[in-house]
């Protein structure tokens, strides 16, 4: 197999590996015994859903997060060096989107690697399908700020964009503070601004509903349980 920075996707929540994931994925992680993980005992338990007789003591792990010093990142690499391959598992979607991943990308690409994206559920990608909104151009900002007054003005910062730029604005928040998040939305951003909720995408519980800040008013907040959610501004 070629040495190669493998990029590998994972179920964004309890979802069968089948449904997300095609078959080719597969047989490229059974073929890798180096990964950079975000924890490493759920990147074991994703390894043993997509195959069970994978030995994971044979498995090399290198964990990969906001705790990790980025001067270890290139030695992560070192087996390309060697002809082996290097995979690169998330906590939940693609990896190096939204994710540290990223550093590990610009790493290998510096120096010359090849690195190669496998296919799989992007919940970013998915909640922009789902929405109706604008798909050729469209923003992810990550979380936005706790504090009210400076996450009302970031609120109206990103709307002006989808007014002004007809562009899609994403961001997310911590699953205890959605119902917050949605109470400050509707309660300061004008009347025929869309939302849209996205949570539980590829999942039983899945949830993508898109209507105007008016329509939304007279609606109860959805209840998410502990699922993360996007949120949309869209036309």
């Amino acid at each position: 197999m070629e040495p190669a920075v493998y990029l590998i996707p994972v179920t964004l929540g309890e979802t069968s590996i089948e449904q997300v994931l095609p078959s080719y994925n597969h047989d490229i992680i059974v073929n890798i015994k180096h990964f950079i993980v975000e924890n490493i005992r759920s990147a074991r338990r994703f390894l043993k859903k997509v195959e069970k007789s994978i030995d994971i003591d044979e498995l090399t792990f290198y964990e990969l997060n906001r705790h990790t010093d980025r001067k270890f990142i290139a030695e992560y690499l070192e087996p390309i060096k060697n002809g082996q391959p290097v995979g690169i598992i998330s906590e939940a979607g693609c990896p190096a989107i939204a994710d540290p991943g990223a550093d590990v990308v610009a790493i290998a690409q510096q120096k010359g690697y090849k690195v190669v994206p496998l296919v799989g559920p992007s919940s970013i990608i998915m909640s922009v399908m789902g929405s109706g909104f604008n798909g050729q151009s469209f923003a992810f900002n990550g979380y936005l700020p706790v504090e009210v007054p400076q996450r009302i003005k970031a609120l109206k910062k990103l709307e002006a964009k989808v007014w002004n730029d007809k562009q899609t604005q994403l961001f997310i928040e911590t699953p205890y503070r959605n119902g917050k998040m949605f109470d400050t939305i509707v309660q300061n951003l004008k009347p025929q601004t869309k939302l849209c909720v996205a949570a539980g995408i590829t999942c039983p519980e899945e949830y993508i509903k898109t209507m105007t800040i008016a329509q939304w008013k007279k609606e109860k907040f959805p209840d998410l349980g502990k699922d993360p959610a996007i949120f949309l501004l869209g036309l």
